[in-house]
């Protein structure tokens, strides 16, 4: 689930955006574990459109006690099928997958009517997010 204080419209503008996560992680061949995360990051033009700005900071920690300490640098907004995709790539610094490069990927409005984007804004999204820390 994603939160944006303020609401985003089609309007840039600085937005606070909060993201609480839940993944099931291939960690072996036929092993899966639970894992949830956590990001927290300014967005200097935040809009409905996609959202710009510094690096932002996911901690994953998985069922096993392990954790995973991303930073995403770069944040991309990509259509493909009628639909808009966040996309961030950024490498592990700490933790499982030290070293790796990661990209997380979400619909920017998924389940939300477009129309939430004019009034009063878009305050949340939820939606399939899919995490991948590359080998």
């Amino acid at each position: 689930m994603s939160t944006f204080d303020p609401p985003l419209t089609l309007v840039p503008r600085s937005t606070h955006i909060h993201v609480d996560a839940s993944y099931t992680c291939g960690v072996a061949p036929g092993r899966t574990v639970e894992a949830v995360g956590v990001l927290d990051g300014q967005a200097p033009q935040g809009s409905c459109l996609g959202h710009t700005g510094p690096a932002r900071t996911e901690i994953v920690r998985y069922a096993d006690g392990e954790r995973s300490v991303i930073v995403y640098p770069d944040m991309t907004t990509v259509r493909a099928g009628g639909a808009l995709y966040n996309r961030l790539t950024g490498r592990v610094v700490e933790g499982r997958g030290k070293g790796r490069t990661a990209t997380r990927t979400t619909p920017a409005l998924s389940g939300q009517p477009s129309t939430d984007c004019l009034t009063p804004g878009l305050r949340g999204s939820s939606g399939h997010t899919q995490l991948e820390i590359h080998p």
